[in-house]
């Protein structure tokens, strides 16, 4: 009996003891030393920190992870230019520390960079190309040896050789010497510019429903020209942008036994021509919307872009088809369209019917529009007499964009001029003249908000505001215009409607802070009006804020704005969604 006792409790007694071992152990964790500056990179990459090893740490394991510590911390060390690291293992209560002394980082002490091919030739600007490639070099002597920037600089020098003139520029050899004595690095890149490349003819591949002939007119590299990246890309973007192509490649043959007449491989995937599409929408100035659209980038048969729809708005309602040429070869676009509308607008319910051509000459970001367009129109004011009026007028328009991006500018400038006019010679009702001019500035603040300042004005030479066609008057207010007033409700009273008058004077400024993300808020003051007497001209002031959000297709504005002269809030706001 004593001794089955005994031997229960040696039995319970190796029990608590062994609770008491398995505790401890599993409550064993690695834990790493390593300098601030080093601490985040050898968390990232290294993943058995921070263990709780299931059954503890013995003495084989604390040796294992050291071992695979030394190995893996070290090659990490030496990416970042740390080749003589100390890596040790320390104990301290439960934890199993890595102890992480970097030692000297190594820095740059000599870059060599040789040239041979065509650019090594003693000849005109050569010499001077290859020792601005050498001044360029992105890892120069004095800065810390790092395998990224080493990776990074070697792949720069190669990109800015083969972007102009050589398309088979490569490196022949590369290695850096390491002296961890001395914790320096000698660089050593050969590179070979390979002969000097010119473009040659055209190569297409993948084209079946268009001629051949539509290529040339998006301006492909002429033959003879001088290889360069960015006329590659520049002529890839073009057919890109088409309605034409689902998708582009664009490239020289870089392996070509003729370099001074290389093929220019063109490889097209068609898109599918003719597409219906449907879309919802809502707009502070026209109400609620449904569209229809139809394009058709194969129009009788031939590259003629149409582009047609049908739109139903609560205070408007159109119909158009628009039919775009391919560019000619000088890349002038040339277009014809038909449209009919009807509008109810701040008391004015317009009939419009027009008929007109247009050709838009893009040269940078410099674009003039001419056009021809003849229109017939009735007006029906409430509360006085209907009328109708026609015209065939011609208008030129010059627009120049300066700013850093065309959806979202942050800096920059955009400027729009127009003159126009008619004569009743020439099918139309009244002699007159039209001038408008449209000016934006953007001024970037601080690291994200920005400044907007918008002027506007426009004049028409004119007898009489009768016998004028609305669209070479002014109205004014709405959203993108004066806020705080209903859409195009500043302007002449006729009976209890607003119609246009022969003069227009707008000014904004508006300030939007962006936050982190895609929102910010802005806060802004409009002022303008529209008139048919100087004298009588006074400016209508609204003042407001909102917040702005950064959608693919540009900034979305909700305005809650207030009309001076209406003593009104409005809320004002421009959003679409299509499918």
């Amino acid at each position: 009996m004593l001794r089955r006792s005994l031997t229960l409790r040696l039995l319970v007694a190796c029990l608590v003891l062994g609770a008491a071992v398995s505790v401890q152990a599993a409550d064993t964790r690695v834990e790493l030393v390593a300098p601030d500056e080093l601490r985040t990179l050898l968390e990232k990459h290294v993943d058995f920190l921070d263990q709780r090893p299931e059954g503890g740490l013995d003495e084989g394991g604390r040796v294992a992870i050291l071992r695979r510590a030394r190995k893996e911390i070290g090659e990490i060390l030496a990416t970042e230019g740390y080749f003589s690291p100390s890596i040790e293992s320390a104990e301290a209560g439960d934890t199993f520390r890595i102890v992480v002394t970097p030692g000297r980082r190594t820095m740059i002490g000599q870059v060599n960079l040789h040239f041979s091919g065509d650019v090594s030739r003693a000849e005109g600007e050569r010499p001077a190309r290859i020792e601005a490639l050498k001044a360029a070099w992105g890892l120069p002597v004095g800065h810390p040896f790092r395998q990224a920037d080493w990776d990074s600089a070697k792949q720069q020098l190669m990109d800015a050789l083969g972007a102009r003139d050589y398309a088979a520029a490569s490196i022949t050899a590369s290695h850096a010497l390491i002296d961890p004595e001395t914790a320096s690095a000698t660089l050593n890149v050969d590179m070979d510019s390979g002969p000097l490349f010119r473009f040659g003819q055209l190569d297409i591949s993948g084209l079946s429903s268009y001629d051949p002939s539509l290529i040339e007119r998006y301006q492909p590299p002429k033959a003879g020209e001088p290889y360069s990246l960015d006329r590659l890309l520049r002529f890839q973007t073009a057919l890109q942008n088409t309605p034409y192509f689902a998708s582009v490649v664009v490239d020289v043959d870089r392996e070509s036994a003729t370099p001074d007449a290389a093929p220019l491989r063109v490889q097209l995937t068609e898109a599918l021509p003719r597409r219906l599409g449907f879309g919802v929408g809502a707009s502070s100035n026209t109400g609620y919307r449904v569209e229809t659209t139809y394009r058709d980038a194969h129009f009788f048969d031939r590259a003629y872009n149409l582009v047609s729809g049908i739109r139903l708005e609560q205070r408007r309602q159109l119909g158009y088809a628009d039919v775009f040429l391919p560019p000619s070869q000088a890349g002038d676009l040339d277009s014809v369209g038909v449209l009919a509308e009807h509008t109810d607008i701040s008391g004015l319910q317009t009939q419009r019917q027009s008929i007109g051509v247009v050709r838009t000459i893009p040269r940078g970001n410099i674009e003039n529009r001419l056009s021809l367009n003849f229109q017939h129109e009735t007006l029906t004011p409430d509360g006085s007499l209907p009328s109708s009026r026609k015209a065939l007028a011609a208008n030129w328009s010059w627009t120049r964009r300066a700013v850093d991006n065309i959806l979202d500018p942050r800096a920059g400038q955009v400027l729009n001029l127009q003159v126009g006019g008619a004569a009743q010679v020439l099918l139309s009702d009244r002699n007159f003249a039209r001038f408008y001019g449209r000016y934006q500035l953007f001024v970037p603040v601080a690291k994200r908000d920005v400044l907007i300042l918008r002027a506007e004005g426009g004049v028409t030479v004119a007898p009489s505001r009768d016998g004028v066609p609305q669209d070479f008057l002014f109205r004014t207010g709405g959203s993108q215009s004066v806020r705080g007033y209903a859409y195009q409700s500043l302007g002449v009273r006729d009976g209890t409607a607003t119609v246009g008058g022969r003069y227009l004077a707008v000014t904004s400024a508006e300030y939007v802070h962006w936050y982190s993300g895609d929102w910010g808020v802005a806060t802004f003051v409009d002022a303008g009006n529209a008139n048919d007497e100087r004298q009588l001209f006074k400016m209508n002031f609204g003042y407001g804020f909102g917040p702005r959000w950064k959608s693919p297709a540009g900034p979305i504005a909700l305005d809650l704005a207030y009309g001076q002269r209406d003593h009104r809030l409005r809320l004002q706001f421009a959003v679409a969604i299509a499918f």
